[in-house]
């Protein structure tokens, strides 16, 4: 697989990368096995992009990729996060912290989990509005400085936080959720990374698996997927965003190819350091996604697509999520 750089003189990863969330937490039943074979499957490709959070599960998604890397340390480029913390409870009490203190504690602690002596790329996962990110990151700063830390990133960060982050250190990354019918982070957050040289890490490319076709009903979806109730997948949202889901496999069927790849072609041209990680637990799905490298798309496929795929309708999160992006 080729390789690309997060942004102008990042770090090299493959195209696409892997998410690895849904192995674990929010998508429903887990299978370890099956999402062990996925990992290696992706290695074996030349996907070594793997990315994880310390609260996805909690914690047993860190402690599933790091089993499922041992013995490949080299191979693999690591990327995790902090900053969410879950409280035990019934649903989990939910906090976001970026605290100095607790910026070390929790990367020690995903390093354990892990099994590993340094993480590549660590972001911060959400911004916390209790703590500067300028003391935020400077507490980042010093595990690099440390070597447990390659590289920085953020996560749903606006452009001016990103500006006040990256003049402490330098910010490799932005992770943040984009795709064909999420492009709300064109305006100023991307005109923000290419002037800075950061790269963007695209999360849900494949809009949570629904462009891709995997679904067109909450009612497929396991009862733990948090999909089942997220408002772009309910009521009237579904209605319209059904004809989104059907106009990309039309453009993909003129192409030969499927919906996820083009969804994923799409991303892939947009930018050159532009990183999508679509997330999956199942081999097949992983090398259907990884295929979406070959597809070339002209500047003419390109925008004809965006121009027929309007935004999706309904906010991304609810709204106790949506507090929380864009900080």
């Amino acid at each position: 697989m080729h390789k690309r750089t997060l942004g102008a003189g990042g770090p090299e990863v493959s195209e696409i990368g892997l998410g690895c969330m849904g192995m674990s937490a929010f998508y429903g039943s887990a299978d370890e096995g099956e999402a062990t074979r996925t990992i290696a499957r992706a290695l074996e490709l030349g996907c070594n992009f793997l990315d994880t959070s310390d609260m996805y599960g909690p914690h047993t998604n860190e402690r599933l990729v790091g089993r499922a890397i041992a013995g490949r340390r080299d191979e693999v480029f690591l990327a995790t996060k902090f900053g969410i913390r879950l409280e035990p409870g019934d649903p989990p009490k939910r906090s976001i912290d970026g605290s100095p203190a607790y910026v070390r504690s929790a990367c020690e602690a995903s390093l354990q989990r892990l099994g590993v002596e340094h993480i590549d790329l660590y972001y911060q996962h959400r911004v916390d509005p209790a703590t500067p990110i300028e003391e935020t990151v400077a507490a980042m700063a010093e595990l690099v400085a440390e070597g447990k830390v390659r590289h920085l990133g953020l996560s749903e960060a606006s452009a001016e936080t990103i500006r006040r982050a990256h003049a402490v250190h330098p910010i490799t990354a932005l992770q943040s959720e984009y795709s064909l019918w999420t492009r709300d982070i064109e305006q100023d957050i991307i005109p923000t990374l290419d002037e800075l040289g950061i790269g963007l890490v695209a999360y849900s490319p494949l809009g949570r698996g629904f462009l891709s076709g995997r679904f067109s009903s909450p009612d497929e979806l396991d009862e733990g997927d948090f999909r089942r109730y997220g408002p772009r997948f309910t009521g009237e949202n579904l209605q319209h965003n059904l004809k989104l889901a059907g106009a990309v496999k039309e453009l993909a069927g003129e192409k030969g190819i499927t919906a996820g790849q083009l969804a994923l072609a799409w991303v892939l041209h947009r930018g050159e350091h532009f990183v999508p990680i679509p997330g999956t637990k199942r081999v097949s799905y992983l090398e259907e996604n990884l295929a979406a490298a070959d597809v070339q798309l002209s500047d003419e496929e390109a925008q004809r697509i965006a121009d027929a795929i309007p935004p999706a309708a309904g906010e991304r999160y609810d709204e106790a999520g949506m507090r929380g992006v864009n900080i």
